[in-house]
């Protein structure tokens, strides 16, 4: 006897879920074609890119919409994303590798010059015994508090405007690094760049604190940060040490297009997802550590200090 579809016959579970099954194959396009959406309009692509991973979410909701809908289509549509998403991300969420006796331990942070506790931020990101701590947004009088705080553990440091460079290691040849966007005309130093003289040789170590982002009614502002990303990945390629290490609060995921300049000359974070920003509920790690040379092997968030973000804390391994 004929059963239609309505009476749970098997072939039922292949043609419920239709709408469930195109909303996986659109997250997959986009996971997978992320590059080709258009940034020119209010900069879409890139505001797409700086929350991509954040699509895994809506794998969980059409995971369960399909199960709900007890739909076999949609089961086997959401394949795509999921092997799309795993092949983009999951080797984030693997295990550290073993530390190695010969790895440089760094902690990039930026304070935000309302920390209320610069002595406190200090004594917590010096008790994570990094070799090289990098900050932003340095202003009197926390700036004089952080030196003393830090001198003790890390005798060599480095300050250009309001960015700065401690190190257990001798520096020399520090200098400003000028990535300042042409429309901004105020004093505006956030970059330098110094040598590290390490157990490895020496190592270029730049510091940088790229222009915010904002997302208003107009679509994703980002045009200064995206032109000092630019300026900044000019300097990097331009660098005759071998080595190099940046650091710095880049308003941006390695996932965004505009930190092409960087991402395409540096080796990124391999394991770790580190959301650093906003600290009181992290949506994304903005905070970054890439290395040329060398393999950025695992990062970490650290515990909150008084700063909107979060302190991160990287294992470089010398190639």
């Amino acid at each position: 006897m004929y059963r239609s579809p309505r009476d749970g016959s098997p072939s039922s579970s292949w043609s419920r879920g239709r709408a469930v099954a195109v909303l996986a194959v659109l997250t997959a396009v986009l996971l997978v074609f992320h590059g080709a959406v258009p940034g020119g309009v209010g900069g879409l692509g890139s505001l797409l890119e700086s929350f991509l991973p954040w699509l895994g979410v809506v794998v969980v909701v059409l995971l369960v919409l399909a199960l709900l809908r007890r739909s076999a289509l949609a089961l086997v549509a959401l394949l795509l994303p999921v092997a799309a998403w795993a092949y983009l991300f999951g080797g984030l969420l693997l295990p550290a590798p073993e530390p190695g006796a010969d790895d440089l331990v760094v902690v990039q942070h930026n304070v935000s010059d309302e920390n209320s506790d610069p002595a406190g931020t200090a004594r917590a990101l010096a008790d994570a015994g990094p070799d090289l701590i990098a900050l932003q947004e340095l202003v009197p009088p926390a700036l004089g508090v952080y030196e003393k705080a830090l001198a003790p553990d890390y005798p060599y440091r480095a300050v250009r405007g309001t960015v700065g460079l401690w190190s257990k290691h001798p520096l020399s040849d520090a200098r400003p690094l000028d990535i300042k966007p042409r429309g901004i005309t105020e004093e505006w130093n956030r970059g330098l760049r110094t040598s590290v003289r390490t157990r490895h040789g020496v190592i270029a170590v730049y510091v940088a604190h790229l222009p915010s982002v904002r997302l208003g009614a107009g679509g994703f502002a980002s045009s200064w940060r995206d032109e000092s990303a630019g300026l900044l990945g000019d300097a990097v390629a331009a660098e005759e040490v071998s080595r190099v290490i940046l650091l710095g609060d880049l308003n941006g995921t390695v996932d965004d297009r505009a930190l092409d300049p960087l991402t395409e000359r540096l080796n990124v974070a391999e394991r770790g997802v580190a959301l650093s920003f906003p600290a009181a509920f992290p949506l994304a790690r903005i905070d970054q550590v890439m290395a040329r040379d060398a393999s950025v092997g695992h990062i970490r968030t650290l515990p909150a200090t008084g700063s909107d973000h979060l302190p991160v804390a990287a294992r470089i391994r010398m190639d």
